[in-house]
This record gives structure tokens, C-alpha cells and sequence, in this order.
């Protein structure tokens, strides 16, 4: 030690230890939590508004609070968990909080028409939706960045995959919770118009359990580099007494491989958020023949339930798709597994154009499930290798903003073209999706991927 100590005093690093599988899985077990609650507000949040009274066209308005939360909030926990450190730790205290606060809005928001006499439900409900998501940014940014830190250059692939299949068994259980508590438990998913069922009620009530109780054990049982250890692996940070308007500075400064994944990241956060906000009344309209304006039948319930199976199946596909992203990334790159993974959730996306059988859509959900994996991993590997180890937080935090801008974007525009271009037909918002996917398939292949060069040379 006494070596690594005088490398360090020299401006030198001296490699990270490797870490066992155990060590990296309750590193990464509270984005299980964090999945579970994201979840169940992607497969819900817009089955409660419309429940409020939103119309369709206005969905992605409501959605757009998500986003721009997520801009705001991500880059200054960032900036600020680079620089933290006391008794729990660096990163710690950041997705602590966040969980704490993240389980009491998910308590509150199918549950917003008990404010009425503050303000209408359907207001109420959108600013938990943005309340809540702004609680999941605290939570979950903090995470990436704790990966990169802990880890060498050749376990960050398996990091973020191990991490990738956490998220999607929480994904899994998150989206089809509601349904199975109907199914299995036979907690009625029946309600009287303008309340929010009994089934997605306490889907968010044990979701709240499920993310607070997760990011416990990545609290108890996850250890961080103290300051001192952790210049031995990184150098010695230069940015301790940095401003708060040093992001702004580090955003003109960002890393070239950096703002090549930004176009990778718009392609397919924009599919990602149509699909979200649209596919409860795409199926519902195109598959299950619904009008557009019946919201309150009971065959909308149960499209809006089988919904949840749907995502369900997507997110459990990315969990097993994950395990295999580090062997898959040995034969075609770090680029050729992003690129491929994209191009199966790009014709995923395109098939539920063509498929009129709710069972069917199984399959599409199939190539969205590899998709969702690999976008969950694939970049924040590529990125990692490229961003000085003291900025890793604010980075990860920047970084956020390639995925807002295409959701705010399409949260602008989706709901008027799917009024006044698309005639009301939700289902062509997911066939946009789709082409939007395909083209993130192609960006890809050009970004410029450092990390593999210098595990390269290594080898």
C-alpha cells in the first residue's frame, strides 16, 4: 500500500481491485427499486390522467414535466455528488433521500382526487407525476456514476449489465403488478369514473415498500472509496471548490464521444417516450377496436392491464438480454451490440403496426425488451471510458440531458400529431417510434469509443 500511496502523491492512479459478482449485484440492487417504481408509472401514469380527464392529445403535455425535471435535477445532483463525502458516504446520501421522497409521491398520486378541494384531480395528478419523477432523478443518477466509480475499464460492461438485469426484474414485476393483484389476489380493478382502481392503488403502495426497501440494501452492504482511496484509483480531483456554474462550463467542454451518443441517445429516447405515452391507447384503439373516446369501459381496463403484461414482457426480456451483453460485446463490440440490440427494438416497434391479436404483441415486445437493455447499458459503458474520473457525477448528470430534450420534444409535438396528422390513431405515434429506433441503430456505428481502444491495447 505504501507504493500505491506514494503513486498517488505523484499524480499517478494505481488500477481499481476487481470486485466479486455479490459485491457488484448489492452495488447495484436499489435500481431494482427504482425500476419497480418507473414501472409503474410508465405503464400507469397516463391510464390515471385519462382516468382525471385528460384527452389523448393532451397526454404527452402531461408527460413533459418528467423530462424537464429530469434536465434539471440530474446535472445538479451530479455536480454535487462528485464533491460529497461524509459519514454516508458519497453517493449514498443522494439516492437515499430520493428514495424516501420517491415513496411518499408514489403513495400520493392515484390518490390525487382526495385534494380536490385544493385543485382538480387531473392538476393534482400531473404534478405528482413530476414530483415523483423528479424524486426517481434523485435516486437514480447517483447510481451510474457510484458503477463507474467502484469499478475498472473491464468490468464496467458486466457492471452496467448486472445493474440492466436488476432493472428489469423490478421492470417486470413494476409493469405487471397491478395486473396480477387483480388475477391472483383479486383486488378489484373497478372503480367509478374519475377514481383511480383499488389494484393500481396498492400496485403503488407495495411499490413505494419495494423502492425504499431496495435502495437500503445497496446503502447497508455497498462500500465507497473514501477520499483518499479514492485518489489512489483516480488522481487527485481538481474541481473540489468548483461553483455551481461550473456545470455550464463542463457541458461547453463535454467529451467528443459525448456528444456523438447524444444523437444515438435523441433517436431512441424519442421511441422510447412515444411508445410510453402512447401504447395504452394504441392497443386499446387498434387492437382491441375501441373508440377513441371510451376511457371508462371495461374492455379499456383490461387493455390498459394487458398493457402492463406488455411492458412487463419487454423489461423481463432486458433482463435476460443483459446477462448476455458482455459476451455478445466480446464478438461485435461495445457499438455492434448497441447497434443490433437497437435494430430488434426498432422492428419490434413496427410489428404492433401489423399485429391484431393482443397475444401477438408478445413478440413485438420481444425486440423492444433487447432494445431497453442495451440502452439501459450500452452508452453509460461507451461514455464511462471517455470522462475524467472527477467529473464522473456531472457528466452522467449532462449526459441525462441527450434523453430529456427528445422526450420534451416529442412531448410537444406527439399529442397534435396524433390529433391532427394521425386522425386520433395512436398506433401510428408507435410506428414513428419504431423508424426513430432504426435510426438510432445507424448513429451508432459512427461514435467514436475510446474505452475499447484502450482495452484493446491492454489485451
Amino acid at each position: 500500500m505504501a507504493g500505491n500511496a506514494s503513486i498517488a502523491a505523484a499524480g499517478g492512479t494505481v488500477p481499481k481491485p476487481k470486485l466479486s459478482f455479490w459485491q457488484i449485484f448489492n452495488m447495484s440492487f436499489g435500481f431494482l427499486g427504482i425500476q419497480f417504481g418507473f414501472a409503474l408509472q410508465n405503464g400507469n401514469a397516463s391510464r390515471i390522467l385519462r382516468t382525471f380527464g385528460a384527452d389523448v392529445e393532451h397526454l404527452s403535455w402531461f408527460w413533459l414535466a418528467a423530462p424537464l425535471v429530469g434536465m434539471i435535477v440530474q446535472p445538479i445532483v451530479g455536480h454535487y455528488s462528485d464533491r460529497t463525502w461524509n459519514r454516508f458516504g458519497r453517493r449514498k446520501p443522494y439516492f437515499l433521500s430520493g428514495a424516501i421522497l420517491s415513496s411518499i409521491a408514489l403513495c400520493l398520486m392515484p390518490n390525487a382526487s382526495m385534494f380536490t378541494a385544493i385543485a382538480p384531480s387531473l392538476v393534482i395528478g400531473a404534478s405528482m407525476l413530476m414530483i415523483m419523477d423528479a424524486c426517481f432523478n434523485l435516486a437514480m443518477e447517483p447510481f451510474r456514476a457510484l458503477v463507474a466509480d467502484n469499478l475498472p475499464d473491464s468490468q464496467r460492461t458486466a457492471g452496467f449489465s448486472i445493474q440492466t438485469c436488476l432493472i428489469g426484474i423490478g421492470a417486470v414485476v413494476g409493469s405487471a403488478f397491478p395486473w396480477m393483484l387483480n388475477h391472483w389476489f383479486g383486488i378489484s380493478n373497478e372503480a367509478a369514473e374519475g377514481v383511480v382502481a383499488e389494484n393500481v392503488k396498492w400496485a403503488f403502495y407495495i411499490g413505494a415498500a419495494v423502492f425504499i426497501g431496495a435502495i437500503l440494501i445497496t446503502v447497508l452492504f455497498t462500500k465507497e472509496y473514501a477520499p483518499a482511496e479514492y485518489a489512489q484509483y483516480h488522481g487527485k480531483a481538481d474541481n473540489e471548490h468548483e461553483s455551481f456554474w461550473a456545470i455550464f462550463k463542463d457541458f461547453a467542454r463535454m467529451p467528443k464521444t459525448m456528444r456523438q451518443l447524444g444523437l444515438v441517445q435523441f433517436f431512441s429516447w424519442f421511441a422510447l417516450f412515444g411508445m410510453w405515452v402512447f401504447t395504452n391507447d394504441a392497443v386499446a384503439t387498434h387492437t382491441y377496436g375501441l373508440s377513441i373516446t371510451d376511457k371508462s369501459s371495461a374492455t379499456y381496463r383490461e387493455a390498459g392491464d394487458w398493457v402492463g403484461i406488455l411492458f412487463s414482457v419487454y423489461n423481463g426480456v432486458s433482463a435476460v438480454w443483459a446477462l448476455f451483453l458482455p459476451f455478445v460485446a466480446l464478438k461485435l463490440g461495445r457499438k455492434g451490440t448497441h447497434a443490433l440490440s437497437l435494430l430488434c427494438g426498432g422492428a419490434g416497434l413496427l410489428s404492433m403496426y401489423f399485429f391484431k391479436d393482443p397475444q401477438l404483441l408478445i413478440i413485438s415486445m420481444v425486440g423492444v425488451g433487447i432494445a431497453w437493455a442495451s440502452i439501459l447499458a450500452m452508452p453509460y459503458v461507451i461514455l464511462s471510458g471517455s470522462i475524467p474520473a472527477g467529473k464522473m457525477g456531472v457528466y452522467m448528470g449532462i449526459f441525462n440531458v441527450f434523453i430529456t430534450l427528445p422526450q420534451l420534444l416529442n412531448g410537444v409535438i406527439g399529442g397534435p400529431i396524433v390529433k391532427n396528422i394521425y386522425n386520433n390513431e395512436p398506433i401510428y405515434a408507435i410506428v414513428m417510434a419504431g423508424f426513430f429506433m432504426l435510426c438510432a441503430a445507424v448513429s451508432v456505428i459512427y461514435v467514436y469509443d475510446p474505452g475499447a481502444i484502450k482495452m484493446n491495447k491492454e489485451s
